[in-house]
């Protein structure tokens, strides 16, 4: 046998090493989340539980949480860390400065990605382009009690594989208007399961949408500690921050 067939055989076999031990499709490079839960109103005593829940969903969904409370670290240099700024019951005016505000505005401009949970759209009220990027403001709520849920979009990452409906336990939000028309909503409540609604029989929920170059999604779920256990509530969460991110395509 030749060298040069010895080398060729020899080129061959490292050659079919090198691929065996080559993985068929590279894994998704992590992205940053922040999550930040600043309140200068109402504090909910679930909050410990939504960033212990934001992180178990990275750990196990190929992401990285930061988390803060200092809205000073709102800079155009830090913000561009993150493919999506998730405002935990962040409530009163929790973005304090207007140079903060404009930071935070820009980023979203230049297309970065809003997750609101629950209490999201209970500040900013000063703010009127934060409330246009959350879809509502907060009007009231009953007491806390078991409502049914309705899913609207059933193909939206949020939402593919929950039921069609489903009954949980929670703080249901009015809202100051109905935010359907200028967003995609993915779920409602039936305001006839419970007491003490003044929205109606169209209660919009949960919803995204693309704004002003960036991408929302919002979902008034999220009061108690218990939601942070609740599969249901957990696998809608984990459509909203991955869509918002930009790293699962939704239609919104």
């Amino acid at each position: 046998m030749s060298s040069r067939l010895i080398n060729a055989i020899v080129l061959a076999l490292a050659a079919v090493v090198v691929l065996a031990g080559t993985p068929a499709r590279a894994a998704a490079a992590p992205f940053r989340v922040l999550v930040f839960s600043r309140t200068t109103g109402f504090r909910h005593d679930s909050i410990p539980a939504g960033i212990a829940a934001i992180q178990k969903l990275g750990r196990q969904n190929n992401f990285l949480v930061d988390t803060t409370e200092n809205d000073a670290l709102f800079t155009d240099a830090n913000l561009a860390r993150y493919a999506v700024v998730i405002f935990l019951s962040a409530t009163g005016d929790p973005v304090g400065t207007q140079p903060e505000k404009d930071a935070f505005q820009r980023y979203i401009e230049h297309g970065g990605g809003f997750v609101g949970i629950h209490a999201a759209s209970d500040g900013g009220f000063t703010w009127p382009w934060f409330g246009k990027l959350v879809g509502a403001y907060f009007k009231q709520h009953p007491t806390q009690q078991n409502a049914r849920v309705r899913v609207e979009d059933p193909n939206h990452p949020s939402t593919r594989g929950l039921p069609a409906q489903f009954t949980r336990f929670d703080e249901w939000y009015d809202f100051q208007s109905n935010p359907r028309g200028s967003v995609h909503v993915l779920t409602t409540v039936d305001d006839s399961s419970y007491t003490g609604s003044t929205m109606g029989a169209d209660h919009p929920i949960t919803w995204c949408h693309n704004f002003d170059g960036g991408r929302s999604w919002y979902t008034a779920m999220g009061h108690t500690v218990a939601s942070y256990g609740e599969a249901n509530f957990l696998h809608l969460l984990l459509g909203g921050v991955e869509t918002a991110a930009g790293a699962v395509a939704s239609d919104c």
